[in-house]
């Protein structure tokens, strides 16, 4: 019994160590996913600055494949009317969970005649959405849509974990590469599964443990006595830190290129941006001095308007006492007898006089034309004054009044 227990015992630990141990792979194949898909993005991008990205370039080749087995990690099966369980491609859940994109290309694809499979289809959902700049926004909208996801992939998923929020990020720096596609090439074939080169983003570096190890160990042999295992002998280590001098140098050679032709343009668009500035400046000097003249003449212009209402004002309070003088007039010479009758002739002789000795002004004659109505008003008012004077004359010589 002791020894079954042991043997149960032993087992359930071995069945532990197995999830434990799948559980750890599983969890190192996502890790891995996405950093290679890290990579290949930034691949893209600096391949970007050199030439045009189409489906000849090994960089976008080996980014399809890679986002192409993120979108399959995981993915569940079409169960059939017999419960079996057929493969299935990501291009079914795309096709679910983008539907909410605007303007999206899920139909477009669909009625694509030279595509026929789903695994092609999906193929020609990751071109189109790349030359659309909308990739990003593809795979946003449909890690936001929880309940379609659960649906179509089992726990341990990428587009499950929290991995995929990272996904989703990388790719938005996608949307700054103009793509050239063919959706008619051999790239869209579904009968291949996509595979993925690794061998781009692997890289040998030594940590300062192994290479004091590696010190240590030549030092051990050396003393020895050993001709043939002696320090100036062995080279692999010096070897390999000359060409990894070497490739740091060669990056940093094409940085300096690429830095330098971006300083060329930076300075011939500052040249352009600084003649804009100078013609603007120009122009804002033109127009702040026909604004200072046009003020200037509209000062003026006001100016001589008020000196002329100030006139008008003045004339105006002259003739309005010689109105006021006329009417006083016409209302004694209604009560006086003969003998005043003589004195409000003298006096209004005076106010014609007066009345003809005013001079008109320039600027009144300039504003308001002729003064020919101030005429006809004098010879008005001289007219009333002579019908007010005749009146008490023929009330005098009328043959039914006699003088006392």
């Amino acid at each position: 019994m002791a020894s079954r227990s042991l043997g149960g015992l032993s087992v359930s630990r071995g069945g532990g160590g197995k999830k434990s141990l799948s559980a750890r792979n599983a969890a190192v194949e996502r890790r891995n996913l996405i950093t290679v898909c890290r990579f290949s993005v930034k691949t893209l991008i600096d391949r970007s600055c050199f030439e045009t990205i189409d489906d000849s370039s090994p960089e976008f080749n080996n980014f399809a494949a890679i986002l192409e087995q993120i979108l399959s990690h995981r993915l569940k099966g079409q169960v059939t009317w017999f419960g079996y369980e057929s493969p299935r491609s990501f291009w079914d859940y795309i096709r679910v969970a983008c539907r909410k994109v605007s303007q999206n290309c899920i139909c477009s694809i669909e009625n694509m005649e030279n595509v026929s499979s789903s695994r092609a289809k999906g193929r020609a959902w990751i071109r189109v959405a790349l030359m659309e700049k909308h990739l990003s926004e593809y795979i946003s909208t449909a890690l936001r849509d929880f309940k379609t996801t659960r649906r179509f992939y089992e726990d341990g998923a990428i587009v499950l974990g929290e991995e995929a929020n990272m996904l989703a990020g990388m790719l938005l720096g996608l949307n700054a590469i103009d793509f050239s596609f063919c959706l008619k090439g051999e790239g869209l074939d579904g009968s291949f599964p996509a595979v993925i080169d690794y061998t781009p983003y692997l890289k040998y570096i030594q940590s300062s443990d192994s290479i004091s190890s590696d010190e240590e160990e030549l030092r051990t042999l050396g003393s020895s006595g050993s001709e043939s295992s002696t320090p100036e002998n062995v080279g692999p280590p010096f070897l390999m830190d000359e060409n990894s001098w070497f490739n740091k140098c060669k990056r940093v050679k094409q940085k300096y290129q690429l830095t330098l032709e971006q300083k060329g343009y930076l300075e011939e668009l500052l040249r352009l941006r600084e003649n804009q500035l100078s013609e603007s400046v120009s122009q804002n000097k033109i127009l702040l001095q026909r604004i200072e003249d046009s003020d200037l003449a509209h000062k003026l212009e006001k100016e001589q308007l008020e000196y002329i209402i100030v006139e008008l004002q003045d004339q105006l309070k002259s003739y309005q006492s010689l109105d006021q003088l006329s009417a006083e007039v016409s209302l004694s010479q209604t009560s006086l007898d003969p003998g005043q009758l003589q004195e409000g002739d003298g006096k209004q002789d005076t106010l014609n006089l007066m009345s003809e000795g005013k001079e008109d002004t320039p600027s009144l004659l300039g504003l308001c034309g002729s003064l020919t109505s101030v005429a006809s008003y004098k010879s008005l008012t001289s007219l009333k004054s002579n019908d007010y004077l005749a009146s008490p004359t023929t009330e005098m010589t009328s043959p039914g009044l006699t003088p006392t």
